[in-house]
């Protein structure tokens, strides 16, 4: 299922632990091209951002962190050519890109239907709560 999304390659960081980014180096030939944090753990967020190549790699945040953890990065780092951006929402704009991506679902173009893990009544929307907590669910559709 990975490959109809378009990457190539998962690690599992908890099991791997502090080999991650020694791991990914030796995986990818100096370091991955781009990489994908979604969880919003500010390690996995910090060891995202060295497992990509020191001259291009670029990072994408899409978990969020709790308001009170703060990311340490060496600046040195972006100097070489890494960098490191937010991805809230697929950097969408609501009004101009959501009905874009409806007409691609619509029309068959896309596969949104194999990211949806849960469908919940809306009585049990404190469930789909407990559920992304426990880190169970990836996405869960409110039926109303």
């Amino acid at each position: 299922m990975r490959e109809s999304f378009g990457a190539t390659h998962f690690l599992n960081a908890e099991a791997l632990g502090d080999n991650l980014v020694k791991d990914l180096f030796a995986l990818t030939g100096g370091g991955a091209d781009y990489s994908f944090e979604c969880i919003g753990n500010i390690h996995v967020m910090r060891q995202a951002f060295d497992s990509t190549n020191p001259y291009w790699g670029k990072t994408i945040i899409v978990g969020i962190a709790g308001h009170d953890h703060q990311l340490a990065l060496n600046p040195v780092a972006f100097m070489t050519g890494r960098s490191i951006r937010g991805g809230l929402f697929g950097g969408a704009k609501g009004r101009t890109d959501v009905p874009k991506v409806v007409d691609w679902y619509m029309n068959g173009d896309i596969n949104i239907a194999d990211l949806v893990t849960h469908r919940l009544r809306l009585e049990d929307i404190n469930e789909g709560f407990e559920l992304m907590r426990r880190g169970e669910s990836i996405r869960s559709v409110i039926l109303f």
